[in-house]
């Protein structure tokens, strides 16, 4: 039994996950059928009387996704915890943690940073997701992973669909400072921590192949593009939102006319 918890909450030597196979798209595809079904139901379930159950259900796997990382790396002397990789500084991470206070709180202001941190950002890890290529679908880091950040999706859309919440124009300054509050973190544990340290994705490239091998080496220059291709994610994300409130405006001034 020891032997087997070992295995299964331990890290591989070789590479068990490879990116664009059924163990990439199963677990994407059951999430996108759970919003779907939330999208159907959404009038049922925002007309029962114990649906703050859902909320609290998507609260409880959200924190524990995220702390039970930690608590794998403390349970397993071996895998660290070692600050050059494991300090919680990533937008995946606060994304959890916010939307599990999002759900139960129906706060707008952290809506706002779910939002687009989770359109713009967790899409990254969504189409390759390096940091599991040691860890396949017999690990527990496999469905930590996952839950983590596909969970994360749930909550919005939940959100969206049974409590009717949206963004707004100022919703992306919310996210963007946010975000440069955090990144600000980042950069300066990867210079105090010196090599290795990589937090945000920041400093280098990673060791796996990644859709953010594109971005240059050069901090400058890796800097720019980051912020330049937030700002276009962002965009994208509010994009839908503009274009509904433009067609309402639209209607309106036709019945006014």
């Amino acid at each position: 039994m020891l032997e087997f918890l070992n295995y299964f909450f331990g890290k591989g030597e070789t590479v068990e996950f490879t990116n664009f196979t059924l163990a990439h798209f199963m677990p994407i595809l059951v999430v996108a059928g759970i919003i779907f079904l939330i999208y159907r139901f959404r009038r049922n379930i925002r007309d029962l009387k114990n649906e703050m159950t859902f909320r609290y259900i998507l609260a409880f796997i959200l924190i524990i996704s995220e702390m039970s990382y930690y608590w794998r790396l403390i349970g397993i002397p071996a895998l660290g915890p070692n600050p050059i990789d494991h300090l919680p500084i990533a937008v995946c991470g606060w994304v959890a943690i916010f939307g599990s206070y999002m759900v139960i709180g129906k706060s707008q202001t952290l809506f706002d940073l779910c939002y687009f941190w989770t359109l713009a950002g967790s899409t990254f890890a969504l189409i390759t997701p390096t940091v599991i290529s040691y860890t396949g679908p017999t690990r527990f880091r496999y469905y930590q992973f996952w839950a983590e950040h596909l969970v994360s999706y749930v909550a919005i859309f939940y959100m969206i669909f049974v409590h009717k919440m949206r963004p707004y124009k100022k919703s992306i300054v919310k996210a963007y400072v946010g975000l440069g509050v955090l990144a600000a973190i980042a950069y300066f544990a990867n210079r105090l921590l010196g090599p290795g340290a990589n937090y945000l994705f920041m400093a280098r490239p990673e060791d796996t192949p990644s859709v953010l091998d594109i971005l240059p080496p050069n901090f400058a220059l890796r800097l720019f593009v980051m912020a330049a291709v937030i700002t276009a994610l962002f965009l994208l994300a509010y994009l839908p939102w503009y274009l509904k409130d433009k067609k309402q405006t639209e209607t309106t001034q036709a019945v006014t006319t």
